[in-house]
């Protein structure tokens, strides 16, 4: 009964997804619009329109004949009706049909740009092209997803290697969005690695510049001089994540161990870093910490020494990279210490152990997929960061900044770039590798499907006091950093004239009314339109990344371990080297989107979905799989399981993915600066104008409404999600 209703499911899925390819390919227009956001060709109906053609359209008019194979492949799949569906025919035509229609679909879309044929050989054998073709429309990409779904339906029809329909179709998309928009913009961009000056390509050339002694150096280490620049970039992410993970950690302990009485300041206060502009953050640091800077000058007179520059180089950015990314490794571990099952320590307690051995033996040990995931993310993110050392840097070169230059420099050596890019990239697979080999093969399970009625201990005095001491101390660095730049944004003219005026903010956010509300101010179309991007790009990020996360954990599949790698990859790259791929990318056929809010939304996307499936793994490693077994043995199906028994459980993943894609998409600097276009301008995009205009006021006071802004945001998904509840009894914990 099972096997039957399964296949009445394939059979009726098939017939959904073929009546969904050719929609597209009759109804809606196959290339691209020039605003993605616009849906006025709906009312044109696109079937009859020349303004939006459709394929059918395009047909009958005898314009791009080369999209006519991959619809006589496509209906070649409504065969599949005619077979039984035990026989092994049936599967094997619906993956030839589905495969055969994207490849087609890839390979004329690779094979015809802007001015023909893309390779001169293809001219020859075909003949010159009278027209060109444009970027793919949403008839070209519902029909392709069509394809794509048909091909899984076919691999899970298989009679004898039958798969879930839902995890195959999962599988296989996610696979296909993360190729687009993550291995083929990088390789585009790596392939750069091996070009020479007269555009060729060199192997031997390339491994002398990845050898280069200036990379390398370690004199350092013994005090001999500077380092390479590689070595820098190492040292700093190592230190980086040590620290960030220790601190998340202690704010994730004080918050659900420990009856801090000021535990709701605390935990809004923990991801404050991370929703303000890397700049910024640096800014205030140099104010406090630089040559002229108020604790410096304030020391140098207490001690009588002369003020120096030492906050510029390795301790400037490590302080200004831990400031912002501990909310991350927070984040992360809130989620997994909130899901620690109390009946374990409980346990622990009752064979007469103590707090503190308590925690040490079976706590510690049940969060440490949280600790090997947050040191992971502290790691990348450190490697990644450009805002950071590009304002205190001072004469330390790291890897992010030196792409930069490389790029934007007046060498303009893409070779360089995408050499350095490699490096950055090793270090990230090292990375990788050793969080899983520190994880071995345990289990780490602690959420099952028996009810916990345990109550979490209260946290050991001696972990309790140095963490709280080290939270508070953090806490009051924060207020003095985020203190100066609330007033460096209502004074005249940050450290010359301290008058207070509220003149930057009216200029960024005036309003003015005549028959409505008229959107005076400067910043307000920037403000809007990355509102607009990051409430698009947020829910898909979590949602890509939640799912993800769940195919990993629960699922194994030929070339798993590739296939995480590639979904941490966008974030191992600089946003500087995203924007130049995408660029180069997605700048012609057949994706064709530079320019448009499309792009920035898929950046935001694919840069920010690391967070999510990190998040997600380190919380459903804990969850036990007989919760997944018993649903499935009620007959529910994987979406109705992940849907009604998984999800619920990761309600700190879920706000952990929504709030860093919506933080990040507003904050972000690096990848937006090539991205954004006049029509699309990002808020980080129109303070960096600020900057550089040297309107400071203006800038950091759009930066602090973005700091407000984005709270307020947070509070909201945390209230909507809500979190995760595993025991049935509460206990109040000892107000520390």
């Amino acid at each position: 009964m099972k096997r039957d209703l399964q296949k009445a499911g394939i059979d009726s899925n098939l017939r959904l997804w073929l009546l969904v390819g050719i929609a597209g390919y009759l109804l809606l227009p196959w290339y691209g619009l020039e605003d993605f956001w616009t849906l006025g060709w709906v009312i044109s109906f696109p079937l009859f329109s020349s303004d939006n053609p459709s394929g059918l359209f395009l047909i009958s008019q005898g314009d791009s004949l080369w999209i006519l194979p991959s619809l006589l492949t496509f209906l070649l799949s409504g065969f599949a009706f005619r077979l039984p569906r035990a026989n092994p025919s049936y599967s094997r035509l619906l993956m030839i049909t589905g495969l055969s229609t994207l490849i087609l679909v890839v390979t004329q879309g690779l094979s015809i740009g802007i001015r023909g044929w893309t390779t001169g050989w293809l001219g020859e054998l075909f003949g010159s092209l009278d027209a060109r073709q444009y970027g793919m429309g949403y008839g070209g990409l519902i029909f392709t997803v069509a394809a794509l779904m048909i091909f899984c339906h076919g691999l899970a029809s298989r009679p004898r290697k039958g798969a879930d329909l839902f995890v195959t179709g999962a599988i296989g998309l996610v696979t296909a969005v993360v190729s687009v928009f993550v291995f083929f913009p990088i390789f585009i961009m790596l392939m750069s690695a091996f070009r020479t000056e007269d555009g060729g390509g060199s192997l031997l050339l390339f491994f002398q510049r990845l050898v280069e002694q200036k990379l390398w150096q370690v004199d350092c280490l013994v005090g001999a001089g500077p380092c390479g620049v590689a070595i820098n970039s190492f040292l700093l992410a190592v230190s980086v994540g040590v620290i960030t993970t220790v601190l998340g950690l202690c704010f994730a302990l004080i918050i659900v161990r420990t009856g801090f009485r000021f535990n709701k300041i605390l935990r809004a206060l923990s991801v404050v870093p991370i929703i303000t502009p890397p700049f910024v953050i640096g800014l205030a640091i140099i104010l406090l910490f630089g040559l002229s800077g108020a604790v410096t000058t304030t020391v140098a007179e207490w001690l009588g020494l002369n003020p120096t520059r030492w906050v510029y180089g390795f301790t400037g950015v490590l302080i200004a990279q831990t400031l912002a990314f501990t909310p991350i490794a927070f984040l992360v571990l809130i989620g997994v210490v909130e899901s620690v099952s109390p009946s374990l320590e409980e346990a622990a307690q009752t064979l007469r152990a103590d707090r503190w051995t308590s925690f040490k033996t079976v706590t510690l040990p049940l969060i440490r997929p949280g600790l090997a995931n947050a040191f992971l993310l502290g790691f990348i993110e450190s490697m990644a960061d450009f805002g950071n050392p590009l304002v205190l840097g001072g004469n330390l070169d790291v890897l992010s900044t030196e792409i930069f230059f490389a790029i934007v420099g007046a060498q303009y050596d893409q070779s360089g770039a995408a050499i350095l890019a490699t490096i950055l990239l090793g270090f990230t697979l090292l990375a990788f590798y050793f969080q899983r080999f520190w994880l071995g093969k345990k289990s780490y399970v602690t959420v099952t499907g028996k009810g916990d009625s345990g109550i979490p201990i209260q946290l050991p005095k001696r972990v309790a006091i140095p963490a709280i001491s080290i939270v508070s101390l953090w806490t009051v660095f924060t207020f003095v950093v985020y203190g100066m730049i609330l007033y460096g944004s209502v004074v005249e003219l940050w450290g010359v004239n301290n008058t207070l005026t509220f003149k930057h903010y009216i200029t960024a956010f005036g309003l003015d009314w005549k028959d409505g509300i008229i959107w005076s101010g400067a910043a307000w179309d920037s403000f809007w339109t990355t509102m607009m991007i990051s409430v698009t790009a947020a829910p898909f990020t979590a949602a890509v990344g939640l799912l993800t996360a769940y195919l990993l954990t629960r699922q194994k599949f030929h070339g798993q371990n590739a296939f995480e790698f590639g979904t941490m990859l966008s974030f191992a790259i600089p946003g500087t080297v995203i924007g130049v791929s995408y660029i180069l990318a997605f700048n012609v056929p057949p994706i064709e989107i530079t320019g448009t809010g499309l792009i920035l939304v898929i950046s935001f996307i694919f840069r920010n979905m690391p967070v999510g499936v990190r998040a997600g793994i380190a919380s459903m490693t804990q969850i036990d799989k007989s919760l997944d077994e018993s649903s499935a043995t009620l007959g529910a199906s994987t979406w109705a399981t992940l849907r009604h028994v998984i999800m619920p459980l990761l309600k700190s993943a879920t706000v952990a993915a929504l709030v860093y894609s919506f933080v990040r998409a507003m904050t972000a600097i690096s990848a937006v600066i090539f991205l954004v276009s006049a029509e699309y301008d990002m808020a980080t995009s129109y303070i960096i104008g600020r900057v550089e205009n040297n309107d400071y006021g203006l800038a950091i006071a759009y930066s602090t409404t973005l700091i407000v802004v984005m709270l307020l945001a947070i509070l909201l998904l945390q209230f909507l999600v809500g979190r995760t509840k595993i025991g049935r009894r509460h206990a109040e914990l000892e107000s520390i």
